[in-house]
């Protein structure tokens, strides 16, 4: 019984040994790792990261690195590293093995070496998957020889440096990993881009290939070359880029990919198991990555269905399962011939807002539209051309290729899209048939009537016919003008009526009618707030979304101009930003569609005990997070001005998000007759010393507002209260600022102490009036940036 018992622990204490070894974080000297054996697996010592074989295909496999899930499959694993990407092994005789002369090589059933880390050495001890999911080979005296973050595949992780020698290449598809054809690299001149590397073409898109390095706020000067993410959800790089993740701080796994959409992303998440969330990305509108829909493709892009590419009229899918091969003309008979005899069997079709970058053939300067149709005609070359309002003039873009088009409501140009009149006639009956015909394709009814005898009743009841139609056209006439004049003129232009359709895809949000306004808020019944900007009302949209309806007033621009701000706005994306879901431009109606905050705006709960401090300092960060997003991380700069409690709202549970921003662009403060406003933007009490001197605005101007804004929080009392004549500017006014501060300085800890009780934490008070101290410095060169504010915030919450 005995002797059973000791060998039955000797079997377990084996078996124990083996899964011990197996789940080892190193591979040693002359050993192997199998594709046979599943358990043949590296885990890295804090059990993150797992390196060995996963499938990719029918009897398919890759060796890589990837972020440990508890029973995952394999199709559902993170991978963030691969060795083998482009030419995967079978499943059988497969192996990694770390060779005694110090080289790491795979090998095929055929024993042909697929990789190698091309390394030679003596003195090699060990390969070893570290904590941060470096694969590293070891010498002796812990010198590493070879390391995966060296070369990197389409992913990187915190600590791995992006160099002069390296870059990230997207996969091929979701299911397949094999090099993509999109890249993020360091180009010649220093700076870091995007790459479209496709089948018969290569294009950088990001950043915007017509914009300078400077004026995209690189700089080409630093020849470094590196690129770094940081554990806090920092990613900066030689050139001056700066990234900061929504949600900066502690405690979260991060990893920024070249996603195989052409899309740079940063995800992050708790923990294993946990869903994987976009805390940042490069392009905000995704049809502006270059190859999406291949050549002759048209993108346009809807928020709920996504991205889609469409063929241009006259033109069919090259490759019914691949977009990146683009379209080709539909029929054999497409043929853009260059004799001259044949130019009247082209026409054109006008397509509006509709553009395709670069591959003009050339610039004709100041030209009439007819020219540029004679031009094109002329051209052999010529697939049509975009005819656009620039420098007080119209200028003629003949287009060899059409390349990387898009939608674009804000573009303001025509695109012209040269067709046999054969195809033409077809594709607008085609149209006709369903209703969908462009404004300036209307085909004129047949009007031509066969003379016949008729008697004398007849005609007298057509002549009667016709003067009650002429009657009738005389009166909608009339009420046409009248319309007009009530309305100011400012009408939907006729050509606008095309784009109606796909205003939703192409700028992610969609546009509301006023009737549809006027019902969701029940004839704008329920005022949630009032500010100078205009009223929010409370609605319920027919989706059953509860939102934020905002009446705006003085907003007296035409509807292109609001039309291009208002995609500026929707364009911008951060978790501590309110979100756009839509707008209204009707006639002389101004609305914007926000989602509802449940809990309002933070002036409503200052004098509320349901803030205790540290909600009170989660507030102060998100809404330093969400200004830091807005100064320096979105394509387009936006400055707040007007930063207050009355424009920072809190969800259900309390998280920030600041609202009104960009609303300088869409409201002509100048008519607006509330007194809370100085006729120099912003609010009194709030605004900084450079605004009453008239110096040059830049974000420092948020940044003070954002101290006073802390300041208030913590002792409940209002700057305005203390503050007079902020228009009258001089040394007085500046003398009162300073004394208010010092004074509200001054009883900030007693008074927060009193409103806190037990939740009072000195030093996490400390730290807010420190901050806010230093943010209302008078020489705003030395207030901090708002990036700056959330480092100081989260550093100090973390060594709590």
């Amino acid at each position: 019984m005995a002797a059973t018992f000791l060998c039955l622990a000797l079997l377990f204490l084996s078996q124990f040994s083996l899964l011990a070894s197996s789940a080892s974080n190193n591979l040693s000297l002359g050993s192997s790792l199998s594709v046979e054996n599943e358990a043949d697996t590296l885990i890295s010592p804090n059990g993150l990261f797992s390196a060995g074989f996963f499938p990719v295909g029918e009897n398919a496999y890759c060796f890589g690195i990837w972020y440990t899930e508890p029973a995952a499959p394999a199709q559902n694993l993170t991978v963030v590293w691969i060795a083998n990407r482009d030419e995967p092994v079978n499943g059988r005789s497969s192996k990694l093995t770390l060779q005694g002369n110090g080289n790491l090589i795979l090998t095929d059933a055929g024993k042909y070496t697929i990789w190698s880390s091309n390394t030679v050495s003596n003195s090699l001890d060990r390969l070893s998957l570290n904590d941060n999911g470096n694969l590293v080979l070891l010498t002796l005296k812990g010198v590493a020889l070879w390391e995966s973050f060296a070369s990197p595949t389409d992913t990187l992780l915190p600590q791995q440096q992006l160099t002069r020698n390296t870059k990230l290449v997207s996969s091929r598809s979701l299911t397949n990993y094999s090099s993509g054809f999109y890249s993020l690299f360091f180009d010649n001149d220093n700076t870091l881009r995007l790459l479209y590397d496709g089948p018969e073409v290569s294009s950088i898109y990001w950043h915007d290939p017509w914009l300078l390095s400077l004026q995209a706020r690189r700089t080409p000067y630093n020849n470094t070359r590196v690129a770094v993410l940081d554990a806090m959800g920092n990613f900066s790089a030689s050139d001056g880029l700066i990234v900061i993740a929504a949600d900066y701080g502690t405690n979260l796994q991060r990893r920024l990919k070249a996603d195989v959409d052409g899309n740079l992303r940063l995800y992050s998440r708790k923990q294993a198991g946990d869903t994987w969330v976009v805390s940042w990305q490069a392009i905000q509108q995704p049809c502006k990555i270059h190859g999406i829909c291949g050549p002759n493709g048209l993108c346009t892009y809807d928020p709920s269905s996504g991205r889609k590419c469409s063929c241009l009229p006259g033109y069919e899918m090259r490759n019914k399962f691949d977009w990146a091969y683009g379209c080709q003309p539909a029929t054999d008979g497409f043929n853009l011939s260059c004799k001259s005899s044949d130019r009247d069997q082209f026409d054109f079709m006008y397509l509006p807002r509709v553009e395709y970058y670069g591959y003009d053939y050339s610039i004709s300067v100041n030209t009439t539209l007819e020219k540029c149709k004679a031009l094109c005609l002329e051209l052999c070359s010529c697939l049509g051309f975009h005819y656009k309002f620039g420098g007080g003039h119209h200028n003629c873009y003949p287009k060899t290729q059409f390349r990387n088009g898009y939608r674009a409501p804000g573009f303001q140009g025509e695109l012209y899209l040269k067709l046999p009149k054969s195809i033409l006639s077809s594709h607008n009956a085609t149209t006709k048939e369903s209703n969908m015909c462009s404004s300036k394709l209307k085909s004129q009814l047949d009007r031509t009537y066969e003379k016949s005898k008729q008697n004398g009743s007849v005609k007298f009841m057509l002549k009667f016919a016709s003067g009650l139609g002429a009657l009738e056209v005389v009166c909608v006439f009339l009420v046409w003008f009248f319309l007009t004049r009530r309305n100011g003129g400012d009408q939907v232009d006729s050509d606008d009526v095309v784009t109606q359709g796909y205003l939703h895809a192409a700028t992610g949000f969609r546009r509301f009618s006023y009737s549809e306004l006027k019902k969701a808020t029940r004839g704008f019944k329920e005022e949630i707030g009032r500010g100078g900007g205009g009223i929010v009302y409370k609605g319920v949209l027919c989706d059953e979304r509860i939102a934020a309806i905002k009446q705006l007033n003085g907003a007296n621009q035409g509807e292109a101009e609001f039309l291009a701000e208002v995609s500026l706005i929707g364009k911008l994306y951060h978790m501590n930003l309110i979100e756009m879901w839509g707008y209204c431009a009707e006639g002389k109606h101004r609305l914007l569609v926000y989602e509802y905050m449940e809990h309002g705006s933070l002036a409503e709960k200052l004098s509320s005990e349901v803030l205790d401090l540290k909600t009170k300092f989660e507030i102060a960060v998100g809404t330093a997070k969400g200004l830091a997003y807005l100064h320096e991380e979105c394509l387009e700069w936006v400055l707040h001005c007007d930063v207050k409690p009355q424009n920072i709202l809190l969800d259900s549970n309390y998280n920030p998000k600041v609202a009104d921003f960009g609303l300088s662009k869409l409201v002509n403060r100048s008519e607006v007759s509330n007194s809370n406003f100085s006729r120099i933007r912003g609010t009194r009490g709030y605004m900084a010393p450079e605004w009453v001197h008239n110096m040059a605005i830049t974000s420092k101007v948020d940044v003070y507002s954002y101290g006073i804004v802390v300041l208030e929080m913590l002792t409940g009392k209002r700057p305005a209260e203390s503050v007079h004549g902020v228009e009258g500017g001089g040394d007085t006014q500046k003398k009162m600022m300073v004394t208010w501060v010092k004074e509200k300085m001054h009883g900030a800890f007693t008074k927060a102490e009193s409103q806190m009780g037990a939740d009072y934490e000195q030093g996490r008070l400390e730290m807010l009036v420190k901050v806010a101290l230093q943010c209302l410095e008078e020489d705003r060169d030395a207030r901090p940036t708002m990036s700056q504010v959330v480092e100081m915030l989260l550093h100090h919450e973390n060594n709590l």
